[in-house]
């Protein structure tokens, strides 16, 4: 099989573990940058170059886009499944999980336990909102951030209120959430791939620091899942449509509830805390697919 990594560094520890787990199945493994692809569209003719180069005889793509460059990085990949290349996790369902807002209305309409959220568009009803999640303490996020950025902790009404001011009047798009106290700055990383828990962590976030996220100094530890909460990891995957996903929920006293399902999770960490091969899970996921994918078309 010939696999296409889509990544901006072949350095990256996911990149690179997903390169190695390949070759070690033996495959070949060619690391593309997607921002360095030219795509060519003509009537009945499609094709795609890297750097001058073009890519011809892929079997498979696994995608790791960025959140800044998922418009580009997913037409990339939208140029390979129309080539009739197999990708981990379809450009559709990327473009969709990316989209916070949207991705919280799906998981809502699944029947997925999830914070209370609110939306709105109009600066002047702060108080409101304030009113309608049931005062503070309130967390606020940018719909564009990502690894903890843009997102605030206020735990007063005036703060809160002084906070959703501030982002309006930078015409930012925010959500506001309820605050899950119980959860003690913590939160379950569960990955998923192909419908099957393959590893979960536990975030915690340092001292006096309410985000858990690695990248804001966070640590990570190996937990073992609740049935519920293996279900609903499962489950708020598939409602995205990823078979490649990493699932962000809180435990709560209602239950797990859904944070965010990321499309191109990192692997570092859960590799770290766990001791499992994930990089080498999501290989025989997509081998699968590709040997299936071959023997459909010999018996046809």
């Amino acid at each position: 099989m010939k696999l296409a990594i889509l990544s901006r560094k072949e350095t990256l520890y996911s990149t690179r573990r997903l390169k190695e787990a390949a070759e070690a199945r033996g495959h070949e493994a060619v690391v593309i940058d997607h921002l360095k692809c030219d795509i060519m569209i003509e009537q009945n003719a499609l094709a795609m170059y890297h750097m001058g180069e073009k890519l011809e005889g892929f079997d498979a793509v696994v995608p790791r886009i960025g959140a800044s460059v998922t418009f580009y990085g997913t037409a990339v990949l939208r140029q390979f499944e129309m080539m009739d290349v197999f990708s981990a996790n379809s450009s559709i369902a990327i473009t969709r999980s990316r989209d916070k807002l949207r991705s919280l209305q799906m998981l809502a309409a699944s029947g997925l336990g999830m914070p209370k959220t609110a939306f709105t568009n109009y600066s002047k009803e702060e108080k409101q909102i304030i009113q309608n999640m049931g005062g503070a303490p309130l967390i606020i996020k940018l719909l564009e951030g990502t690894q903890g950025l843009g997102v605030v902790l206020a735990e007063t009404i005036k703060a809160a209120k002084s906070v959703i001011e501030a982002f309006h009047g930078l015409k930012a798009r925010i959500i506001v959430q309820e605050f899950i106290k119980e959860a003690k700055a913590s939160d379950i990383r569960a990955f998923v791939v192909n419908g099957e828990v393959v590893g979960a962590m536990k975030r915690t976030g340092k001292e006096g620091e309410f985000r858990s996220n690695l990248h804001r100094g966070g640590t990570a530890e190996l937990i073992k899942l609740k049935r519920s909460e293996k279900a609903a990891a499962v489950k708020a995957a598939d409602a995205m449509g990823l078979k490649i996903a990493g699932v962000d929920m809180l435990q709560s006293d209602r239950g797990p509830l859904i944070l965010e399902v990321n499309s191109s999770p990192g692997l570092e960490g859960i590799e770290q805390a766990t001791g499992n091969d994930i990089a080498g899970k999501i290989i025989e996921y997509v081998e699968q697919n590709y040997l299936n994918k071959r023997g459909r078309k010999k018996n046809a």
